[in-house]
Parts: structure tokens; sequence; C-alpha cells
């Protein structure tokens, strides 16, 4: 079989993969300059610096870094760590910002501004580095907790607090394209199969406002409070996106298995509104199992392609093994460094169309085959299950 190879580009170096990518979980980035441990704290899901005397350099994020994205900042590839972050400083993080997501050649950008530890760029100023387009993901645990404060405060009544929410998404802006729960992270994915009932979610709400007052945080902890959102979501017909698997050392992975969504995956499955598993390693098999049994499910790989670097072509194809084509999606899951959208960018490229190629060489499809599910993957299926136009 005639075999695609290896074209000229720069960074991507696949025909296959050419398409201006969708990314379609992504969030802002930092407007400032970094220090080198600000910087290595940025690159790791880790909240604490490693041992003494040990870097993140020595990671694979660290690796692909130093190879991929020095070149964009006219420094060899593998160039050392003291020179690229001497390079980052003396170029500012504005032209670092440009350089590194106009090489990433990403079109669309959807971001979740639901998490600021500080502020970060909308979607509107992130497109703006690449003149791409930026849209919004409303987070929802951030809906109902303004609305806890506005019952703390006197604003609304405890029991208009579920009202509000479903109003305030009803009201988004127009450049909302989704909605997202980071359940996994608060309670689990062991969520109440069955749509929670008016009363069960007014005795959750009850309970949870009097344990705020009692000195807890503002923060949902309560799978019933969860599955309502996340109805809330489907009500509103938009795209539903979960967090699944791998994230910081605030979730208990083992509670973040998307397994643990199916019940509540085939009570949406009859309302045809999309589900969005995110990120989902280790448990992308599992993940892509609920893809190809459920007709609205749908996966991507989100950060833990650039946190296993050279590794993530294995995680791709393992993937893909069983979930249908139409149903993956790209994503970085990109979080304050322009770094995180280049490799993630980069580095799926190159793992998708080793995928694809290995097909071909297989006898398993015809170019024209990969050409086509390559389109789907970095472009089309994102247009489709979000309506962009």
């Amino acid at each position: 079989m005639e075999r695609l190879g290896l074209a000229d580009h720069p960074l991507v170096g696949h025909p296959l993969v050419d398409h201006p990518l969708v990314d379609h979980h992504c969030h802002g980035l930092v407007q400032r300059d970094l220090t080198r441990p600000e910087f290595e704290s940025m690159l790791t899901e880790a909240d604490a610096p490693g041992p003494a005397g040990t870097t993140v350099f020595d990671s694979q994020v660290g690796f692909a870094l130093r190879r991929w994205c020095a070149p964009v900042l006219d420094l060899p590839p593998h160039a050392d760590p003291e020179t690229y972050l001497e390079r980052r400083a003396e170029l500012g993080y504005e032209e670092v910002h440009r350089r590194l997501l106009t090489a990433a050649g990403i079109a669309i950008f959807c971001v979740d501004t639901g998490f600021q530890p500080e502020p970060l760029t909308s979607a509107t100023e992130l497109a703006a580095f690449t003149g791409g387009r930026g849209r919004d993901v409303l987070r929802l645990e951030r809906v109902a907790e303004l609305a806890a404060v506005d019952v703390l405060t006197g604003q609304i009544g405890l029991s208009h607090l579920a009202d509000t929410v479903r109003d305030r998404i009803a009201a988004r802006s127009p450049s909302t394209v989704a909605v997202k729960s980071v359940a996994a992270y608060r309670a689990g994915l062991d969520l109440p199969a069955r749509r929670p009932s008016e009363r069960a979610v007014a005795a959750a709400t009850r309970t949870w406002i009097n344990e705020i007052r009692a000195g807890a945080p503002i923060r949902l902890h309560d799978p019933l409070l969860h599955s309502f959102l996340i109805w809330c979501g489907v009500d509103a017909g938009l795209p539903v996106q979960i967090h699944a698997g791998y994230g910081d050392s605030d979730l208990d992975l083992a509670r973040g298995n998307p397994l643990l969504l199916t019940g509540l995956l085939r009570a949406i499955a009859p309302t045809g509104v999309g589900v969005l598993l995110l990120h989902c390693y280790p448990y992308h098999r599992e993940a892509a199992y609920l893809a190809q049994v459920f007709g609205n499910v749908h996966l991507d790989l989100g950060l833990a392609v650039h946190n296993t670097g050279r590794g993530s072509a294995a995680l791709i194809a393992q993937a893909l093994e069983l979930a249908p084509f139409a149903k993956f999606l790209f994503s970085t899951d990109a979080f304050a460094l322009a770094e995180l959208f280049l490799l993630g960018a980069v580095l799926f490229r190159r793992g998708l169309g080793t995928f694809l190629n290995d097909g071909i060489d297989d006898d398993a499809w015809t170019p024209a085959d990969a050409t086509r599910i390559a389109r789907m993957i970095c472009t089309d299926n994102a247009h489709r299950v979000y309506g962009l136009s």
C-alpha cells in the first residue's frame, strides 16, 4: 500500500493531520512573565515542588517542550532549560503566546474560564493571538456556587437557588457552546442515574447552604446536586463536558472512572444531548467503550497528551481501538502556558498521523480514508457536536 510519508512542515511533519484544529476544551493563559519555579509549577499537575535537586524538565512533558517549543523561540531543538527560560523572558509573555499559539495551528478555542486562580485570558483574548475564534464553556459548579453566594447575602431566597441556576444557564452568553461538570473532583462520578426530583434538589440545597453557614467552604460536593447541574445542561440543550480520569492532586482518581457514569449516561441517552468525556487517562479505554455503546457520548485525551510526551502516540492508538472515529475529539486542556497548546497540538498530530499511516501499511484503510478520518477528528467532529459554523 502507498504510505503517506512525512511532509516538510516545520513542526507537525505529517500531511494527514495538517487541518486547522478545534480545541474543544482548554483554559486561558497567564498575563505576566514567570519565574522558573512558577513556570515549572504550571507545567505539571502536582501542587508542590518535587524533591530538592529535581526538575519537571526531567519528564516526558519537559523533554517534549525542549524538543518542540524551543525552535519556535529561535532556539535549537533540545535547548537546555536555562537557555529556554532565558529566551522566554527575553521575548516576553505576549510574544511567546503569539508564537506558540500560531505554531499550534488551532482555529477555534473552546475555553473554560471557571477556574482562575489568577487573571487569565478570556476566550476572545486567547483567540486574538492567532486571529482565530474563541468560544465559551460554562462551568456548572461556578454557576451554582455564585447562586449560593446570592442566597447567603440575601439576594435570592433559598428556595430560588435551583431556578436561579436554570435561569443563568438559559441567559448564557451567545458565545457559549457547552457546559462543563467537575463532579469528579468534588464528589466522584458515581452520580445518581435518575433525574433528581425537585423535592430532593430542594432538600440537598438546604443542607448545602446550612453547611456553608456553619463554616464549610462554598464548594459543591453533593452528588445529587452535581447530577442536577448536569441535567440543567441537558435541559438547556447544551453539550455537557464531564471531567473524567487524570487531574491534579485535588482529585481522587479512583472515583474518576467514567464507567461510574454508566447509569446517568443511559438516562441521558434518549435526549440526544452530547456528552463529552474529558481527558479520561488512564481510563481512556473505558471511555472509548462508552463512546461506542452510547450514541451521544464522545471522548478526548486532553492533558494526557502533553503530559505523556512521546508516549502519547500509544494512548491515541489505544483510545481508537474501540471508539468510533466520529466520537473522538481534539483538546489540549492547556492552562496558563502557551507551551501546552503547542505540545498538545504537535503530539496529537504526530500520534494520530502515526496511527493512520500504520493502518495504511496494514491495508486496514486507504489513504483517502485516512485523510477523511483525520479531518473528522481534527475539526469536523467538534463542528458537529457544538454546532460551530
